[in-house]
């Protein structure tokens, strides 16, 4: 069971890596257009627009992918808890 955590462990802080790539893309005019750019955009797109559903930006500010970034963080601990819990780990 451990390896499966693990590897679901891993897959998320890589995905956390490409929000955040994302995120500090649209800070430079043309980048998401660029191939990585549009590939980032179809793997996160789709997950930030969850948040964005329910949380507005705030003026020029869009805070959904910190809330992203966190959820996937949380829900991290908490598998690890519930899998202690169970005793699986």
């Amino acid at each position: 069971m451990y390896f499966i955590y693990d590897l679901v462990s891993n897959l998320v802080y890589f995905y956390s890596i490409a929000l955040i790539i994302y995120i500090f893309m649209s800070w430079f005019p043309g980048a998401r257009e660029s191939s990585i750019g549009r590939f980032l955009g179809k793997i996160c797109e789709p997950y930030l627009d969850m948040f964005r559903r329910i949380i507005p930006p705030l003026g020029m500010i869009d805070i959904s992918p910190i809330v992203g970034i966190l959820v996937l963080r949380f829900a991290m601990v908490g598998l690890g808890q519930l899998l202690r819990m169970l005793g699986l780990m």
